[in-house]
């Protein structure tokens, strides 16, 4: 099988077709293809190599995204309590209705840029110096 799309296309065309004359298992054993493979290829196929193309694998909905009500609830909250940790402030949205984790909570407001990781207090490590050994002889 080249590299190329269309010649991918044209194998699985080949496979199909090679599928509807001789059978599925056959199919199977000689070009090395799982069943269930060929079974959705068979299924997709309409005659045109167009419908054998591989489907995106993108999501069309994202149901977990927060809503406009939420980020909205979070501004203000935030606006209002500007000194407030993460943890407290989502104690408080948590009082007033919201739902996410603390995580989720934490992504939104990263990617609206309200939160800004606060810099680690650990000191820095040195590194240690190498005691060298010297022997006699």
């Amino acid at each position: 099988m080249g590299n190329n799309i269309i010649s991918k296309l044209k194998y699985k065309e080949s496979v199909v077709k090679f599928s509807y004359k001789y059978g599925l298992t056959k199919a199977a054993v000689k070009f090395c293809e799982c069943k269930r493979t060929i079974y959705r290829w068979r299924k997709r196929y309409d005659g045109t190599l167009e419908s054998l193309k591989d489907k995106s694998r993108r999501l069309h909905s994202y149901p977990n995204q927060h809503t406009a009500e939420e980020i909205k609830l979070i501004k203000n909250y935030k606006a209002n309590n500007k000194d407030t940790g993460l943890v407290v402030l989502w104690v408080k949205l948590r009082r007033a209705g919201y739902t996410r984790t603390i995580q989720g909570l934490y992504h939104v407001m990263q990617r609206m840029g309200i939160y800004k990781k606060t810099p680690s207090k650990k000191k820095a490590s040195e590194p240690n110096k190498w005691i060298t050994g010297e022997y006699t002889g």
